[in-house]
């Protein structure tokens, strides 16, 4: 029986026979983490998945589906990770995906250097704002603003935490395109793959998803654009497919 609490609700994921807890105050999963799962590049068998400001356990529930290979979670906040768990329990997954309550800046001492096949992260995009202008939710402005995290302790992280010839992939926002880039390269992840992703045909992009590799060759590669809405504000062909399947 799930136990749901104050104002959670049980939601499918997406085309997935996979429920996840949602929390309209709390948390609840974006478009952002989708395109993320999607885009990642994770082994079909072996290995070993680690995924960063995990939220509800969204990322590794959709990795999940893509890979047998084991994925450890991790979230910072008591209630976001307590909401992961149980929803890894509701899908049966708990002998593919662990989940742990810390810090990320604490990751590197807490599990063996360099060890992961893949890391993946959907990061706080903003910098911290002054007190007046901060979200007054708490769980909200944790998840969207740099306050126990930077940009460069999301990179350092992930840089000592996969493998040589491992891939870290990361979902942000375009502006901060030139801060990753180099931050990639100071922590010796070479970017390898960066898509735009556009609201509309016109529109400036909002997104960006970039993987970089652990001590890879020089040769970035920009992939085609990915469009959200078509003009009549449905979802495009592609987002449709990432979102509901083919």
């Amino acid at each position: 029986m799930v136990m749901l609490k104050e104002d959670e609700r049980l939601d499918y994921l997406l085309a997935e026979n996979m429920r996840i807890i949602q929390s309209p105050t709390v948390f609840s999963f974006s478009l952002d983490a989708v395109l993320l799962a999607n885009f990642t590049y994770v082994p079909i068998k072996k290995g070993k998945i680690l995924d960063l400001c995990s939220g509800n356990g969204v990322i590794p529930l959709l990795l999940s589906k893509r890979s047998q290979a084991h994925i450890t979670g991790v979230e910072i906040q008591e209630r976001l990770y307590d909401m992961a768990i149980r929803s890894v329990s509701i899908n049966n997954l708990e002998d593919q995906i662990s989940m742990v309550q810390d810090d990320l800046k604490n990751m590197p001492k807490f599990l063996t250097n360099r060890n992961f096949d893949v890391v993946t992260c959907n990061p706080p995009y903003f910098p911290t704002p002054n007190k007046d202008e901060i979200n007054e939710n708490e769980h909200l402005a944790i998840a969207r603003h740099e306050i126990f995290c930077t940009l460069e302790d999301v990179v350092y992280t992930c840089a000592k935490l996969v493998r040589p010839g491992g891939k870290v992939s990361m979902v942000h926002r375009p502006g901060r395109l030139v801060d990753i880039l180099t931050l990639f390269r100071k922590y010796r992840l070479e970017p390898k793959r960066v898509q735009f992703v556009y609201p509309k045909q016109g529109r400036e992009a909002n997104t960006l998803l970039i993987e970089g590799i652990r001590d890879g060759k020089a040769d970035l590669k920009i992939l085609p654009p990915l469009y959200v809405y078509k003009e009549d504000n449905e979802y495009t062909k592609e987002v449709r497919e990432i979102i509901y399947g083919k």
